[in-house]
């Protein structure tokens, strides 16, 4: 996938100079923008394809150790003056199966795209399994990167951080619909006491139903968690989407009907799970979409997604 997605990383990141990469953060303070180092040189060998650039931030960690070359996210704004608080926020969280073969640089084009209709994007990045993730480490980076929204927020007032929507793809998608539930863990749990929370979050293709996803022989989700549903109930119990319903939090779960990699059954089992809940819960099926075309930009089945997303965040910001 990242092959295919590699030409899509374009000219982004006009930015000032890096702050500390430090731990120690301010909770009150704006976000200052990040130098991005050798990522600059690479992303000057891709053509844009548009002229809407991004800023990068460096989160702080939830852990005693830190990669400023992972634990990062890119806001694109769209073009032009804004109101303070005028423009809606939209989060994006890539996949890869919560390996380090896929990174965030696979949905710049996708970012841009959302920005070209009116949205900002904060495209996260996080430590993935083979690259010092892994549990917990993988799920208390996402955390911590939501949680650092608040700051770039004050560093951009035009942003509208109020009625947010969380788009993930594949296992994003799991991280995604796990971001709208933290307020409900214990506070001992990764993720728990969030500062941040969406208002609406949609999986592209996620594993919602992950104790089924194992037992369909996704050993990704195994190597995500360090053991199974019956090895570590607990950490499913903690992170598995269908065991996290809030009925309050509206939700979309789209798939292709031709992935064999993430299953549409467990989509399907979420949203019948959620339903029953009382929540504002529907599954979206893109007719010839596979796992991995539904978040190609040069793909017909895209436009589904990236008009769903809009949508979403138009009307979330409306409310």
């Amino acid at each position: 996938m990242r092959n295919k997605f590699i030409a899509t990383l374009v000219a982004a990141a006009l930015v000032v100079l890096a702050g500390c990469s430090s731990d120690t953060h301010d909770d009150e303070a704006a976000a200052t923008a990040a130098d991005p180092g050798k990522a600059r040189d690479d992303f000057a060998k891709v053509d844009a394809s548009t002229k809407i650039d991004a800023t990068r931030y460096l989160y702080p960690t939830a852990t005693d150790s830190r990669d400023d070359n992972q634990n990062w996210a890119d806001l694109f704004v769209p073009s032009g003056e804004h109101q303070d608080g005028s423009v809606p926020l939209v989060v994006l969280i890539h996949g890869g199966a919560w390996k380090s073969e896929i990174g965030a640089d696979v949905f710049v084009t996708f970012a841009r795209r959302l920005a070209e209709r009116g949205l900002a994007v904060y495209n996260l990045e996080y430590r993935r399994v083979g690259a010092g993730g892994g549990w917990p480490t993988t799920f208390s980076d996402v955390a911590a990167a939501l949680d650092f929204i608040p700051n770039v927020k004050k560093a951009n007032p035009e942003l509208n951080i109020d009625n947010v929507v969380v788009a993930g793809h594949s296992a994003g998608g799991q991280l995604a619909m796990w971001s709208g539930t933290r307020h409900d863990l214990e506070n001992n749990e990764v993720g728990a006491k969030p500062k941040f929370s969406p208002e609406h979050v949609i999986s592209l293709a996620g594993p919602l139903d992950m104790r089924v996803a194992v037992t369909m022989g996704d050993m990704n989700i195994v190597t995500a968690l360090d053991g199974t549903p019956a090895q570590v109930p607990e950490r499913y119990k903690m992170v598995d989407p269908i065991q996290n319903i809030d009925p309050d939090i509206p939700t979309i779960a789209m798939n292709g009907d031709k992935d064999r990699i993430v299953p549409a059954i467990l989509s399907q089992n979420y949203v019948a799970a959620a339903k029953r809940l009382g929540a504002t819960s529907s599954f979206v099926m893109i007719p010839g979409g596979n796992h991995v075309s539904i978040v190609d930009v040069n793909n017909p089945q895209f436009m589904t997604v990236l008009e769903t997303i809009n949508r979403a965040a138009q009307k979330a910001a409306n409310r």
